[in-house]
Parts: C-alpha cells; sequence; structure tokens
C-alpha cells in the first residue's frame, strides 16, 4: 500500500474471520531494549515488523549491538550487559514513543554524548517530566529548541543516584517505564521511585515491570504510587532470558473485536487472550458493556454480534484510563450505538501522534455524528437516522496517526462508502492492516 495516497472502501454489512495478531508494539520495543541491555543473547519471536520497532533496532545498531532479523518475525539480540559499546551517537526515533523515552534514559545512564531527534510531531511531544526525573540523578540533557520536547542532547555525566527519584504519571506513563527500565543500570542501592499525582495507563506499567522480570530485575510495589529498584548485585544487571514470544497486540485487536460486534461476527483475533500481560485487553470487557457477545481463551478472544434482538450496541460512559489507545475504538463504535458514549480521562489522547480527542471530533462530526469534546473526555452520538450518515467528499483524514486510519475503517460498516486519505500510516504498527480487514468484510 506504500504510497497510495488515499483508499475507498465499504458500505460493508458483515464481518466473519479470524485474524493472527501482530506483536504488541509495547512489550517488541521493551524487549529490544532490555534484550540490548542483557548479558547474554535473546531470540525474541513474534516481534513486530512495522516502523516503531525498526526506529528501535536501527538505533541500537546504530549503538553497536548485534540485532539480527530473521524469517518469521525472529530477532537475534546480543546484549550489551548494560554497556552501549558506542559513546557518541545521532539517534533518530522517527514518530515512536515507546522507543524515544526508554532510550533516552538508558542513553542517560551509559556515560556518553547522544542526540536524539524525530519527525516534527515528535518534536511536539512532551519529554520534560522524563528529563526532569534523570536530571534528579545527575544527567545532563539540553534541549535544542523548544523547552520540554526533543530533540535532545545527552551529555556525559556522573550519575548519583538518591534513594527516591520522583516522576509525575499524568501526562505518560512512558516516563516511569523509562526511569524503571534505565535506574537499575546504575543502582548501587535500592532505588524508590515516587509517583507524583496520578498515574495513567497503570496497565503498560505491568507490562514494564513483568518484562523487567523475565529479564532478572525484580521491582517491588510497596503502594500504588512507588516503585523500588533492587540494588545491583553484578555489573550484568540484566540476563537474557534465552528465548521470548511476544504476545499478539491487544490494541490492534480491538478494531477486529468491534468488527465482530459491527458485523454480526463471530470474529476472533489469535495471539492475546484473557491471560495477556496487556491492559487493552480489557476493551473486550468496555465492548460487553456496550452490549457485544464475547468469549475468550488462554490466547484468543471472540466476538459474535451484540446480545438485543435490535442488533445495536448501547451507549455507555466509561473511565478509559486503563486503556487510552484501545478507548479511540469505542468512539468509532459509538457510531453505531443507541445512545451517547462518553470517554473521561483521555488527556493523554492529546499527546499522542497527533491530537487525538481533537482529530477524532472533527473527523466523526464529517460523517454525521454528534460530538462534544473536552479537555480530557469526547461524547459521541451516533447520526439521528439512516439519512443523516454521511460519506465526505474529502475524505477522513488520518493526520499520520496509524490509530485514526484503523478506528475510521469500522466506518464502513455503516451505509456509505468511505474515502480514507494516508492508509499507509498504519506502517507505525500494523503494516497489513487493511489487507487483513478484506479478508474479514464482506
Amino acid at each position: 500500500m506504500s504510497g497510495i495516497p488515499e483508499i475507498t472502501i465499504g458500505p460493508f454489512t458483515r464481518a466473519q474471520g479470524s485474524i493472527v495478531l501482530p506483536g504488541s508494539k509495547s512489550i517488541s520495543n521493551r524487549a529490544l531494549l532490555l534484550a540490548a541491555l542483557a548479558s547474554g543473547t535473546t531470540t525474541l519471536k513474534n516481534l513486530l515488523d512495522a516502523d516503531d520497532t525498526q526506529v528501535m533496532r536501527n538505533a541500537l545498531r546504530q549503538l553497536g549491538l548485534s540485532v539480527i532479523d530473521q524469517a518469521n518475525h525472529v530477532c537475534v539480540v546480543k546484549g550489551c550487559g548494560g554497556q552501549f559499546p558506542v559513546r557518541e551517537a545521532d539517534l533518530f526515533m522517527g514518530n515512536a514513543g515507546t522507543a524515544i523515552r526508554p532510550l533516552t534514559a538508558a542513553l542517560a545512564m551509559q556515560g556518553g554524548n547522544y542526540r536524539l531527534s524525530g519527525v516534527a510531531r515528535m518534536h511536539e511531544r512532551p519529554i520534560r517530566d522524563l528529563v526532569d526525573g534523570l536530571r534528579q540523578v545527575g544527567a545532563k540533557i539540553d534541549y535544542e529548541l523548544q523547552e520540554g520536547y526533543p530533540p535532545i542532547k545527552i551529555l556525559a555525566a556522573d550519575i548519583q543516584i538518591k534513594d527516591v527519584v520522583k516522576v509525575r504519571g499524568d501526562v505518560s506513563s512512558q516516563f516511569l517505564t523509562a526511569l524503571l527500565m534505565a535506574l537499575p543500570l546504575v543502582a548501587q542501592e535500592a532505588v524508590r521511585i515516587e509517583v507524583i499525582g496520578e498515574l495513567i495507563s497503570r496497565p503498560y506499567i505491568d507490562i514494564t515491570l513483568k518484562l523487567m522480570a523475565r529479564f532478572g530485575v525484580n521491582v517491588a510495589c510497596p503502594d500504588a504510587q512507588s516503585f523500588v529498584i533492587p540494588a545491583k548485585t553484578s555489573d550484568a544487571v540484566y540476563k537474557s532470558p534465552g528465548n521470548l514470544s511476544v504476545e499478539g497486540d491487544a490494541s490492534s485487536a480491538s478494531y477486529f473485536l468491534a468488527l465482530g460486534a459491527l458485523g454480526a461476527g463471530p470474529v476472533r483475533v489469535l495471539g492475546v487472550g484473557k491471560d495477556s500481560i496487556q491492559g487493552d485487553v480489557a476493551f473486550a470487557d468496555a465492548l460487553a458493556l456496550m452490549g457485544a457477545k464475547i468469549t475468550a481463551g488462554e490466547d484468543w478472544i471472540e466476538v459474535s454480534g451484540v446480545k438485543n434482538a435490535g442488533g445495536k450496541l448501547n451507549g455507555i460512559t466509561l473511565d478509559c484510563t486503563e486503556i487510552p489507545d484501545a478507548a479511540m475504538t469505542l468512539a468509532v463504535a459509538a457510531l453505531f450505538a443507541e445512545g451517547q458514549t462518553r470517554l473521561n480521562n483521555i488527556a493523554s489522547w492529546r499527546v499522542k501522534e497527533t491530537d487525538r480527542i481533537a482529530a477524532m471530533a472533527k473527523e466523526l462530526k464529517k460523517i454525521g455524528a454528534i460530538v462534544e469534546e473536552g479537555a480530557d473526555y469526547i461524547v459521541v452520538q451516533a447520526p439521528a437516522a439512516l439519512g443523516d450518515w454521511k460519506s465526505p467528499s474529502e475524505g477522513i483524514d488520518t493526520y499520520d496517526d496509524h490509530r485514526m486510519a484503523m478506528c475510521f475503517s469500522l466506518a464502513t460498516l455503516g451505509p456509505n462508502t468511505l474515502k480514507i486519505n494516508d492508509p499507509n500510516c498504519v506502517a507505525k504498527t500494523f503494516p497489513t492492516y487493511f489487507a487483513e480487514f478484506a479478508k474479514i468484510v464482506s
């Protein structure tokens, strides 16, 4: 699909089939960095092959690591035991938040000189809270253009760990994830990280902690706002588990699960299930609240239409703190619901690949939805009647945001064809999305 400026698809009335999910982006990029920092060689299976993970792999190679891609989504990483071989580098991080944040923290522990930059949108995505946390332990980090945002320069510094490091948790959980993964490299004594204010997206922190444990570092959580990193017992803090299999991406699963509700199903996603370590599996619970029929196994989830005789979902009010990415799918599913759907505590949408609250509101209105947006919420009501559904001639804009493109594909279960602009933006996390989508709709 590379280079295609737009696609026109739909309308569809049925969705049925099964999808093998690509590897989780969140797990893939964390696992790549931990494997690089570990002693020993790690074989990563079902690693996501998409723009964001290529950004991380290329950065690690530039830092002197052996990162070898093999067939069938296997990647072999030879760890460096905590010290990157290359002490000076200029790294381009695209728009990959899951790459730039943890890598910034790891590089600040190295005692080298590094520069990290990205695309224009990355230079609008905040990194101040992470930098403030790193400066507390002596890291020297300068902003190159705008205070609080990339590009940044990391300068060689002597890291002096305090027993308490504080970080805000209400903008992005990736700042805490970055500190959790990096500080064990230099923790001569136990280090306590305290979260100031609300910690959003806690399930993503749980992913971080579980993966760190797989690499031999067990973080204690004495309370909901505190994390205690153990003291170093050897130079090589992280140790390779040998093999690690990446779960299917639960955020990507949300689109197909929604299709199973809107298109009668059954639609089954394979690679993620009730035993998942990803918080976004809770999307299935939200869909059930809207009236979808859900079943799940150890590594699969299936949706087969809706429970009520009318075949429509019902609007809900939901606190989306735990599932910010998957909650976007609910905003488009609301086009097919009776009554309003209100999604609360989604302020983090505004600092993602685009301002997702503003973008979602604008594009839903193009289709005919009644939308209200606030600083941290969105309210969506379906078009009042079938004749009120619109097929905008200018198309649905995707803002170089993969989730906007994937979310609005669901609107093709409505009465009209829909033009989606720049569909190739899905390459960020799911390059084959529209091909997989086409397999199950009719």
